[in-house]
């Protein structure tokens, strides 16, 4: 009896002292605070590479028991850190993006902006697999931008995503009845068609978008008229084509977009090269796009990511290259 005895009293203390028992994490958090690491160099004066990958998005990474920052929410966090940091003379961005949605876009432009202004420091992007459209606009601000020899960019454009269910709905018997005070209240409804009025308003916002984009890349870029319009079609061009149209800088490797930002800032080429991340990697080097581990994919055993297919791509406007997105 002694031993029951003893386990429920255990229990007991345990129950009443809950609040201030340790708590055991079995997983990193996304609570846990973003430490410097230095992946290379030595001297005085630090290079912060900051790598974004994927779907740019404001919502935060849902998965089944874990949920991570929304892609605005870290970059802005590693750029509030670097603010603070007198260490840090350039910032190397690591696009790796088929772009998304305009907001989340347009404010990780507009920080990048206002932080080149705060800090004076210098920012290179370099572009590795695909950035493109959105990938691309938040390229923008940078002093230097370059591509790696396979890169995928342009797709300078927008979309408007709405999905359309009434032809399922004709076919299983089902009706939705609206109320509403004006007559474009529902606008975008995927309950049922949009009349013409509603296509010539919703393709006048699509335009103003457009004319957004190519505004700063003629404002970024001091792009002539004539090439433009022909960036203006939303096509996508690897990286020579880029070069030839003056949407890069350079093509090169990595080490080469390093060098560069050491050589803007005026830093020496032994100078630090460092990342934030919430967990340490052994032989972390400069190709790790991850702050934690399990956050990416390929970095755990069982995978905890919602699959793609359950998370569709919400009504709205998007600066996307739609084929890769369907990568994410």
């Amino acid at each position: 009896m002694r031993r029951p005895l003893s386990i429920i009293a255990t229990i007991a203390v345990l129950f009443l002292i809950g609040c201030e028992a340790p708590k055991i994490r079995i997983f990193p958090s996304s609570a846990d605070p973003l430490k410097e690491y230095t992946l290379q160099g030595k001297e005085k004066g630090k290079v912060l590479v900051i790598p974004l990958r994927g779907m740019i998005s404001d919502a935060p990474k849902r998965q089944f028991i874990r949920t991570w920052p929304s892609m605005v929410q870290e970059i802005v966090s590693q750029l509030r850190k670097a603010e603070n940091d007198p260490e840090v003379k350039a910032v190397l961005i690591k696009i790796d993006s088929p772009g998304g949605s305009v907001i989340a876009s347009d404010l990780i432009y507009n920080e990048i902006v206002a932080f080149k202004k705060r800090k004076e420091a210098k920012v290179v992007v370099a572009m590795m697999g695909v950035a493109a459209s959105g990938g691309y606009y938040i390229a923008l601000p940078a002093d230097f931008i370059l591509a790696h020899p396979t890169t995928v960019t342009g797709s300078v454009g927008v979309l408007f995503i709405r999905p359309d269910i009434t032809g399922l709905m004709e076919k299983i018997g089902v009706d939705v009845n609206v109320s509403k005070t004006g007559k474009n209240k529902d606008m975008g409804s995927p309950f049922r068609q949009a009349t013409e009025e509603e296509k010539e308003i919703t393709q006048d916002l699509i335009d103003q978008l457009a004319a957004r984009f190519l505004d700063r890349i003629a404002k970024h870029r001091k792009l002539d008229p004539k090439k433009l319009k022909e960036i203006s079609s939303a096509r996508i061009y690897l990286a020579n084509e880029a070069l030839n149209l003056g949407l890069v800088d350079r093509i090169g490797y990595l080490d080469e977009a390093v060098s560069e930002a050491k050589k803007l800032a005026e830093l020496p080429q032994d100078a630090k090269v460092v990342v934030y991340r919430r967990t340490e990697y052994p032989d972390d080097n400069l190709y790790n796009t991850s702050t934690s581990r399990y956050e990416g994919r390929g970095l755990s055993i069982i995978s905890l990511d919602l699959p793609g297919s359950l998370v569709p791509l919400q009504t709205g406007f998007y600066y996307l290259w739609q084929p890769g997105a369907l990568n994410e």
